[in-house]
């Protein structure tokens, strides 16, 4: 089955960027929509942004629109996620998943079928 490993977490100030990467270890990984979630302690694991296999359709949450970028690179199996204008309450624990198939809009963590272990974000005020 699909393996994603993400990088790119750490400590970064207010107003500074991150970029992410979610790389697969599947050969066919454009065959999958991915999604971006985050997860901080005790609250439930929120929706970022999904992207169609090609990477010509992608979709954000409100929260995070206009400040994240998705996109991604299948010669290299690997989805980014470059975040922008970082907040402290962007702090938690970001993770990909993929799912077979079509782009949907995706936004709930069960429409999809394989997860990497997650990587910290934490933004300093």
């Amino acid at each position: 089955q699909v393996h994603l490993v993400e990088s790119g977490g750490g400590l970064v100030q207010a107003g500074g960027s991150l970029r992410l990467s979610c790389a697969a270890s599947e050969r066919t990984f454009s065959s999958y929509t991915v999604g971006w979630f985050r997860q901080a302690p005790g609250k439930e694991r929120e929706f970022l942004s999904v992207i169609s296999r090609s990477g010509g359709i992608t979709y954000y949450a409100d929260s995070v629109k206009g400040r994240f970028t998705i996109s991604r690179d299948n010669a290299k199996n690997t989805v980014y996620l470059q975040m922008n204008s970082l907040k402290p309450e962007d702090t938690a624990i970001y993770y990909c998943a993929a799912r077979p198939g079509a782009f949907i809009i995706a936004t709930t963590r069960y429409e999809y079928d394989y997860w990497g272990q997650g990587t910290q974000v934490t933004v300093s005020s």
